[in-house]
């Protein structure tokens, strides 16, 4: 959300609770979000699990962490419960999406937003966040996938731009901690984010020919 328009919504719901996802935020959080969802049309698809984790002072800050299911209100298939390997009896009971969704932004507040491929989990939660809001998710994003394109195009110009999430983790040493499941994916891409930027505060290795 580029200045001008957070200014504008800042000025019209100056009087409305969510005002304060719209302040500037000064801190030095970022938040690693992950979703699990029924699929991967934000059009049509749905929250099944929640799990966002600070990262303060290059630390995990595991035991600050939001996690929650979510009922997506239908039932799900077989390849969706293999990916994120839950059951439709698991969630029947859970937070409706747009209540859980409420809950996450109550905890989140206005730091700024990490994830793999963030503009997905973003899209999955603005089906919900403009009906509590009254305007579209405000965070400032950060992108693994992309920052790591970045740090891969300087530190090997020639080489194949491989951005897949497991092919990520093997290039900086980092172990994938309860793979498709919302806070293992979570916890993560944190570690990841935090490898990259030991990454890039050093000179690219380039590997020969």
């Amino acid at each position: 959300m580029n200045a001008l328009r957070r200014r504008y919504l800042h000025w019209r719901h100056r009087h409305q609770p969510w005002v304060r996802l719209l302040a500037p935020y000064h801190g030095e959080e970022l938040v690693s979000l992950d979703l699990e969802t029924t699929g991967l049309d934000p059009r049509s698809d749905e929250i099944v699990s929640i799990a966002a984790v600070p990262i303060r002072g290059c630390v995990l800050r595991l035991s600050e962490r939001f996690t929650c299911l979510v009922s997506p209100g239908r039932e799900f298939d077989i390849e969706s419960i293999r990916h994120h390997r839950l059951r439709p009896s698991e969630v029947a009971g859970a937070l409706p999406p747009r209540e859980a969704v409420e809950g996450l932004l109550h905890w989140l507040g206005n730091r700024p937003l990490l994830g793999y491929n963030i503009a997905f989990d973003c899209a999955m939660l603005n089906r919900h966040v403009p009906a509590i809001t009254g305007f579209a998710l405000p965070n400032a994003r950060h992108d693994l996938a992309r920052a790591y394109a970045a740090w891969l195009r300087r530190a090997r110009p020639t080489g194949d731009l491989d951005l897949r999430f497991d092919t990520l983790l093997a290039e900086l040493a980092v172990p994938a901690l309860g793979r498709h499941s919302a806070l293992g994916d979570a916890c993560t891409t944190a570690a990841a984010w935090l490898a990259l930027q030991a990454r890039r505060s050093t000179k690219p290795a380039v590997k020969g020919g």
